[in-house]
């Protein structure tokens, strides 16, 4: 939902890339420093229940991770190699957010349930830009969904955040909002993925495929 502000944000966020292209720093740099950023700050935080500070300090380097293709625009340096990379070091980062929330569920937090969430919760994660990779991949255009990489994001790192002020009850239904959504948005990408891949002109193109 939130890919219909990215040229708004692309606008704001250039600046700091002009700024960045300046001193020296490639796309590639940001991409690396905001991703290894994300995820030891995740594992080093969040496994021994410093959710808030985990969270100010995750989201400083989810921010900087962002400027990678202002950088590029900037220095004129954006490749396929880039957009690889940062899709690759994203699903990491992604993944570290949460492994980190259920060490500690695991851990400290005592709460299996939650524990849980927070699993079905990174595999659906990643189920969401595999079937979105995949479409692609084979020529179906596959930008559908609510609940986006942008979105999922905000979603944990607010409920993980309000969690360590101890606002209760916030954490458990933020993992709970983002499993539902999560899996919500895989079934609209395989149903639109279906829809694109099974069209009368597909079909008539490709007979000898199911």
């Amino acid at each position: 939902m939130l890919r219909y502000l990215r040229p708004l944000m692309a606008r704001l966020i250039q600046p700091a890339g002009r700024l960045l292209a300046r001193i020296g720093l490639t796309p590639s740099m940001v991409t690396l420093v905001g991703a290894v950023g994300t995820v030891v700050s995740s594992l080093g935080f969040y496994p021994r229940g410093e959710l808030y500070i985990g969270s100010v300090v995750v989201t400083g380097f989810v921010l900087f991770d962002m400027l990678d293709g202002a950088v590029a625009r900037a220095s004129g340096t954006s490749s396929k190699w880039g957009a690889f990379l940062d899709s690759t070091l994203d699903r990491l980062s992604d993944a570290a957010i949460l492994s980190g929330l259920l060490l500690w569920f695991m851990a400290g937090g005592n709460d299996r349930v939650l524990a849980g969430l927070a699993l079905f919760c990174l595999v659906s994660g990643f189920g969401v830009s595999y079937v979105k990779a995949r479409a692609e991949a084979l020529g179906a255009n596959c930008d559908v969904g609510v609940a986006e990489r942008s979105e999922r994001l905000i979603l944990v790192l607010v409920a993980a955040g309000l969690g360590g002020l101890g606002v209760p009850y916030v954490l458990a239904g933020g993992l709970w909002v983002l499993a539902v959504l999560s899996a919500v948005t895989i079934v609209q990408r395989l149903i639109e993925t279906r829809n694109r891949l099974t069209a009368p002109h597909e079909r008539a193109g490709d007979p000898g495929t199911d």
